[in-house]
């Protein structure tokens, strides 16, 4: 007799966590909230059922559920690939590059992308007793309180920032310095644009400051950023600006390169 072929074997399929998967799929960087009413007929299930699936995701932290009834990825669904990330090409080639900066500057060096409205580390060399000594690789932040985190930001277009960015984006702990809303962060973002490259000055956390650079690829596109990260104690906004934002930019230039960015 032949074997029996695997999807001749039903039991080794569970439908209610089929439906989960295929209600996670939906999210995406073009479309990253979804409301139930309009979840149920993008994967043809009836509404009742969505609810259930989308209650039982957002208890256990695969969505969080916004103000105005929207719901998003949470932070559970974001850390779920940070295995993947760390095999990327941008990850493998960046490493070296950025641990040459650390070593020079002797100060922590990140790399992170932007999803949704959190940045997502996926290198973290920390050299220095730093305030946010927990962060490691697959760690989130507010992006509003970040300095890659507003750089990715500053290169995103007006409605996709607009749906992003929401009031829960500003309501995490922050620094004394954080800005706490869309309309105040928004003419720094078009600055940021400008000059290609961002500051965080205790925003984060007290005592922490940042200086961050963009990371493109083959097309141009603003893929990640990296930062350099210092105690503030040691570090005034004018050196920063003097002495570390030349070095993350130059960094950022070479690891662009070889993504295959040409100027």
């Amino acid at each position: 007799m032949p074997p029996k072929k695997d999807a001749e074997k039903p039991e080794y399929r569970v439908e209610a966590l089929a439906k989960g998967l295929r209600i996670l799929s939906l999210f995406s960087e073009q479309r990253p909230t979804w409301r139930v009413s309009d979840i149920a007929p993008a994967v043809g299930m009836p509404l009742p059922t969505v609810y259930r699936v989308v209650m039982t995701l957002t208890s256990e932290g695969y969505l969080d559920h916004l103000p105005n009834g929207d719901y998003r990825p949470g932070v559970r669904v974001l850390t779920l690939g940070t295995a993947a990330l760390r095999s990327l090409d941008l990850v493998e080639l960046a490493t070296p590059r950025l641990q040459q900066l650390g070593q020079a500057t002797g100060e922590t060096v990140n790399l992170a992308v932007l999803t949704v409205d959190q940045v997502l580390y996926l290198v973290r060399l920390r050299n220095s007793d730093l305030v946010t000594a927990n962060i490691q690789v697959g760690s989130t932040l507010p992006a509003v309180h970040t300095s890659i985190g507003k750089l990715l930001l500053a290169y995103l277009d007006e409605d996709d920032l607009k749906s992003r960015v929401t009031p829960t984006s500003f309501a995490r702990l922050h620094g004394p310095n954080a800005k706490v809303s869309l309309d105040e962060l928004h003419d720094e973002l078009a600055k940021i644009r400008a000059d290609g490259w961002a500051m965080q000055d205790e925003e984060l956390a007290y005592g922490l400051r940042s200086v961050a650079a963009p990371v493109r690829n083959a097309k141009g596109t603003v893929v990640a950023g990296a930062n350099l990260a210092v105690q503030s104690r040691d570090w005034s906004t004018q050196r920063i600006v003097r002495e570390l934002k030349p070095l993350i930019s130059e960094a950022c230039h070479d690891i662009s390169a070889l993504l295959g960015h040409q100027e």
